[in-house]
């Protein structure tokens, strides 16, 4: 295993033993959703505070493997701060990227690029995806809340 592999998988058991942003507000200035992948067990429930379009809070709960659990864990500190906007485009970036889609690599998607080696294990696509989708789910659903 090469040098930066073995960075990788540091990232990501750093993500899943040390979870950031991990616990539900349930304040309803968030929006939420839920969603969980039956093939594997993973669950994820995340919620978004969006303030004049730029997010400001990403919070998230659920179980699953160390993938899943650290993808939320990575996308949540990768979204605050950025506007909804150019969110849902890096995030649009990353899906195609782990379903080893063409994507543009000009895009910085920081941390979660740990996750560029997914693509070769088509079962573990929806684990690194699953939190983004219910992220994205909550930017589709509402805007502002």
């Amino acid at each position: 295993m090469n040098n930066l592999s073995n960075l990788y998988r540091e990232v990501i058991m750093d993500h899943y033993k040390n979870p950031r942003n991990k616990g539900l507000s349930h304040d309803e200035s968030y929006v939420s959703c839920h969603l969980k992948n039956p093939s594997c067990g993973d669950v994820i429930d995340v919620e978004t505070k969006v303030v004049d379009g730029k997010v400001v809070d990403v919070r998230h709960d659920g179980q699953g493997c160390s993938i899943c659990c650290a993808g939320a864990s990575i996308v949540s500190e990768y979204s605050i701060g950025k506007t909804v906007d150019e969110l849902k485009n890096n995030l649009s970036n990353y899906l195609k990227m782990v379903s080893n889609q063409e994507y543009d690599t000009s895009v910085d998607l920081d941390e979660l690029q740990v996750f560029e080696g997914v693509k070769d294990y088509p079962a573990r696509v929806r684990c690194a995806s699953i939190a983004t989708q219910a992220l994205l789910n909550t930017l589709n659903s509402k805007e502002e809340k």
